[in-house]
């Protein structure tokens, strides 16, 4: 063994600047960021014209009574707009500053779980954090299987007061909530627990709600919750981004529907996102089905899953990569994939040769609320009553569309009461206002001049949604390589004129089957079915909607295996010898 050597003054100083050089680089991680954010704030706030710093666009001192906990999965553009607005609006309105502190965990399925556990975690602390009401009726269906006492948690119970942003089936989850036990004077007893609450104290007039949004429908989608549990901010479409010159240098056609992110040449070029994490993408994907119905809908989806490049997490991933040239095509919400197509034009460059394009598919334009819900035990319930009426004001509304006061085209937008015109201080939103006479108002005045109201598709809704993610997970994303190994064997097929007919229908029929389920009723014995849209509602029912921790992760350990075994019989006929 070699003697230790003795470190020498030179060995030592490299030691501790290494050291100093570590500290510093994360001592940079956490305070960067900070900056970063206060930089853009301070823009913001000197792009308003006043109202101070702060993530709400009020001064940082503003009391803990008129701050507001948001939690959104929304992007930093729109938080900046949405707080500084707000505080003018407030301050003018009620002649106090008020702030938004904006919270953002995730995506809309990752914030429902989070304000799920917070409220399990309240009714874990006892009766003294909350009171109960009996139950009553609803005049929009909640799915509450039974009436059951309704859990209100106090003020405060809860570290947010408002959920804003995402799709009006998270905001619909939220509010049917779930059913807990809990323990009364030694008795237990099951309650309904909302996560979100109606604001009780001040609820809208039905003449409010009739002025602000007309008839409470959008296409097949309300508008607002009419127990006023959530109310449409904006809406949201969905559609495909793509990259004209990638799709170009390619020699591949624009897409002008979702069956064209079925071709074959799109093949590793088709930027998905996991309806497992994404409550708006699994939305686009359910459009699919509602129009397709349910042979032709998971046709398209498996061929667009076959052809996946990846499956993000987020929502917000394909239009930035199919932006980067990263994919040739993507799944995206409008207001992503115009963002996208605008973030990269040049001054004074026609929007329609930009490199990247979006299209809302023709006849098959879903529309959705984005709501804003307050939330069941919110810190500040009247502050989170007046964000909501914010929301709904002309002034919220012009945010969406109009021109930002950095433009010069600002000066002919619409005033406020200020006399001041309305508008985003620096960001184009590009998002669609909720308010039905707002279009008809000043629709003259918007980026984008299309009218939801006249382009949504009216396919009813099926119900199948509740399949989405565990069918596409065994079907494509955890299946993925089998499957797309088993799309390329099947299109060689296709093109060899000398392949036996037979065996390329026998591979047909396995690459497109659907898998059985075991039924296991509590009464009679057990039987096996397919799972398709005679058999949907039973195997639902069965798997507690996929939610049962044995019944719902057999289910999909078994179509996981299903789908496996068949894609890679269909690799072995692919190379079977005459």
């Amino acid at each position: 063994m070699q003697p230790l050597r003795r470190a020498t003054p030179a060995y030592a100083l490299a030691v501790r600047l290494h050291r100093l050089l570590i500290l510093l680089a994360f001592v940079a991680i956490l305070v960067v960021p900070w900056f970063a954010r206060r930089a853009v704030q301070q823009a913001h706030a000197d792009g308003v014209g006043g109202g101070g710093g702060g993530s709400g666009g009020a001064p940082a001192d503003v009391p803990a009574e008129r701050t507001l906990v948001v939690v959104t999965p929304h992007v930093e553009q729109i938080r900046a707009e949405f707080g500084h607005a707000f505080a003018a609006w407030h301050q003018r309105r009620f002649g106090q500053p008020a702030r938004i502190d904006f919270r953002t965990p995730g995506g809309t399925t990752e914030i429902r779980r989070l304000l799920e556990t917070q409220v399990r975690s309240v009714i874990s602390r006892g009766p003294a954090a909350y009171d109960l009401i009996p139950a009553s009726p609803l005049k929009a269906s909640a799915r509450d299987e039974e009436p059951l006492p309704e859990l209100i948690i106090k003020p405060g119970g809860v570290e947010a007061d408002v959920f804003f942003g995402g799709g009006s089936f998270e905001h619909a989850q939220v509010k049917h909530g779930f059913v807990a036990t809990v323990r009364i004077d030694g008795v237990e007893q099951r309650v309904r627990a909302r996560i979100t609450a109606p604001p009780r104290d001040q609820p809208f007039s039905q003449s409010q709600l009739d002025e602000t949004f007309g008839e409470n429908a959008v296409g097949i989608e309300r508008l607002y919750d009419p127990d006023q549990y959530w109310f449409g901010s904006a809406l949201s479409g969905f559609g495909i981004v793509y990259n004209r010159d990638l799709l170009s240098r390619l020699g591949l056609p624009e897409p002008r529907g979702f069956a064209d992110l079925g071709d074959p040449r799109y093949a590793g070029l088709v930027a998905m996102a996991d309806p497992r994490q994404s409550g708006s993408v699994a939305t686009l994907y359910d459009a699919i089905l509602n129009k397709e119905g349910w042979d032709g809908g998971w046709k398209i989806l498996r061929e667009m899953c076959a052809n996946a490049r990846y499956f993000a997490a987020s929502s917000t991933t394909p239009p930035t990569d199919v932006s980067q040239g990263e994919a040739a095509a993507g799944v995206s919400i409008d207001f992503y994939g115009r963002g996208q197509a605008q973030a990269i034009l040049r001054p004074g460059e026609d929007p329609a040769s930009s490199r990247v394009g979006y299209i809302d598919p023709p006849g098959a334009t879903y529309i959705d609320a984005d709501p804003v819900s307050i939330i069941n035990g919110a810190r500040n319930p009247q502050l989170a009553r007046r964000f909501v009426e914010f929301c709904l004001s002309d002034e919220a509304q012009a945010l969406w569309q109009f021109a930002p006061r950095t433009l010069a085209a600002s000066a002919k937008n619409p005033k406020n009461q200020d006399g001041q015109p309305m508008g985003p201080a620096r960001e184009r939103l590009r998002r669609m206002p909720v308010k039905r006479s707002f279009y008809a108002r000043y629709l003259d005045h918007f980026t984008d001049r299309t009218n939801p109201f006249e382009i949504v598709s009216t396919f009813p809704r099926r119900g199948w949604r509740d399949a989405l993610g565990p069918l596409m997970g065994a079907m494509g994303i955890d299946t993925g390589d089998d499957l797309r190994e088993a799309w390329i064997a099947l299109n060689a097929a296709r093109g060899n004129t000398v392949f036996p007919s037979d065996r390329l229908a026998e591979m047909e029929r396995l690459f497109y089957a659907m898998p059985p389920h075991t039924l296991t009723p509590k009464d009679g014995a057990p039987r096996t079915v397919t799972l398709g849209p005679e058999t949907f509602a039973e195997v639902s029912k069965d798997t507690a909607r996929w939610r049962d921790p044995v019944k719902g992760a057999r289910a999909r350990v078994a179509y996981a295996g299903f789908f496996t075994a068949n894609y890679r019989r269909v690799v072995e006929l692919s190379r079977l010898r005459e």
